[in-house]
């Protein structure tokens, strides 16, 4: 028997480690990651501390959801951060200053986030910028907009939008209200990108838009779409940064664009596009919420937090890159 049919055979039906690491790397390093952690810190595998991990998880998550989509049709979106202040700094002032219902505040506060998002696809898709400087521009523009509603100052969210950082008593068990909402996302984020026209459709484009045009997809319509959608993942992650506070501040999630983006691409999303899974973005926000808190039970810097966290995006490229040459 020849190399070349045992190797055939051993990917047919044997153990291939490269294809288990280039579709559960992330995981592996996840559990790895937080063995280690575990045996250095014992406090570490707490139900009490693990379930923090998943409420520091949960905002960036949800927003990593959003832009997975963009990510799989090969764009990017670097606007989400601003995007999620703006929609939770538009949701409180539309209660506390235009007096209306917390319900109809949030349902305001949530079309804030996908107005901007369809600004952003309508630059990508018929004003033929790229994407990287259309959402970049968006950035600037989504903080200047939350700066100027809010006069600078913070704003007291209504009951409507607070629930979302609260703790439902379920018995004896305590849940994290940004935990269900992390898990549902997470389930309306698979089906959209396995079981709708327009998640087959992301997946086409990012592999190929020509070839995804001439097949007779309206690039231009998914495109919005998937902008739109990324826009509300960020405005849902705005709303969830706000209710755990109580207010709506006009400097926050400042930076948390790149920790989404880091997240899609250490769950084994490609840059280049055409890839990615709901499981792996969701991996990646685990792995990033499971460093920061582990460093910081090990009393590391933060300064050399944010070396350590660089390294691991870095590493997490590196791969991707690696990976897709040898494909």
């Amino acid at each position: 028997m020849t190399s070349v049919e045992k190797t055939g055979r051993r990917s047919r039906g044997g153990f291939d480690m490269n294809k288990l690491l280039g579709e559960n790397g992330a995981l592996l390093g996840l559990i790895v990651l937080s063995v280690a952690l575990w045996i250095m810190v014992p406090s570490f595998g707490s139900p009490q501390n693990l379930l923090n991990i998943g409420v520091q998880a949960a905002v960036v998550a949800v927003m990593a959801f959003g832009v997975t989509f963009v990510i799989i049709s090969g764009g990017i979106d670097l606007s989400v951060g601003s995007v999620a202040a703006l929609s939770a700094m538009v949701g409180a002032w539309s209660a506390a200053d235009l007096g209306l219902p917390g319900g109809l505040a949030l349902i305001v506060g949530l079309l804030t986030g996908v107005a901007a998002g369809l600004v952003n696809g309508l630059m990508v898709s018929f004003g033929k910028l790229p994407a990287f400087i259309a959402t970049l521009a968006m950035l600037s523009i989504a903080r200047g907009l939350t700066l100027v509603v809010s006069q600078g100052r913070p704003a007291a969210t209504p009951d409507e939008i607070s629930f979302f950082g609260s703790t439902i008593e379920a018995g004896p068990i305590q849940l994290p209200m940004p935990v269900l909402i992390l898990v549902g996302m997470f389930l309306v984020t698979g089906f959209i990108l396995t079981r709708t026209y327009s998640g087959r459709a992301m997946y086409a484009i990012g592999g190929n838009e020509e070839a995804a045009r001439l097949s007779g997809i309206s690039v231009r319509n998914q495109k919005l779409v998937v902008y739109a959608l990324s826009g509300l993942f960020a405005a849902m992650a705005g709303m969830m940064l706000a209710g755990r506070l109580s207010s709506a501040g006009p400097q926050a999630a400042v930076g948390y664009e790149l920790d989404a983006i880091a997240a899609v691409v250490i769950g084994g999303a490609s840059l280049s596009g055409g890839i990615g899974r709901a499981t792996g973005t969701l991996v990646g926000s685990l792995v990033l919420a499971v460093l920061r808190n582990g460093l910081n039970q090990l009393q590391v810097s933060p300064f050399w937090q944010q070396v350590v966290i660089g390294v691991v995006i870095a590493l997490a490229v590196l791969v991707d890159t690696v990976r897709r040459r040898g494909k």
